[in-house]
């Protein structure tokens, strides 16, 4: 069983569609996740307290600030804009894949975990990530 989901964006940040996947799966196996960029990352992660996630996007963003920051001067990879090479790296950083067990139509997440796309362009995207229940 395969589908592809569309998670629209609009600049950096974790955006949760754990609720879109909940309604696709079925039965018991294994789902894969995959999102099909290469600035953009999968993560689970606790989605109870709203602070989790902007403290994660701050966290990044010091680690990688953007190319305009004088510390990345090394970069060369800038000409699609201060965010993007900083982008590939959060990504190279981050997981691309998820693994999460499914039993009786359920995702077998814990109580605060939810399923987020990690979006570290500032521009809007529509990114998709693909499905495969197993």
């Amino acid at each position: 069983m395969q589908t592809t989901f569309t998670i629209p964006t609009d600049g950096q940040g974790l955006y949760e569609f754990t609720r879109q996947v909940a309604r696709w799966v079925e039965g018991d196996g294994l789902l894969t996740l995959f999102v099909r960029h290469t600035s953009a990352s999968l993560l689970i992660q606790e989605n109870a307290d709203p602070e989790v996630k902007s403290d994660l996007r701050a966290f990044f963003h010091r680690l990688v600030p953007p190319t305009t920051d004088p510390s990345m001067s090394y970069l060369t990879h800038t000409y699609e804009g201060p965010d993007d090479m900083p982008a590939h790296i959060k990504a190279a950083l981050l997981p691309v894949s998820l693994s999460i067990p499914v039993q009786g139509g359920r995702m077998a997440l814990g109580t605060w975990q939810g399923i987020y796309l990690f979006e570290h362009r500032s521009a809007p995207h529509q990114r998709q990530v693909v499905a495969h229940l197993g």
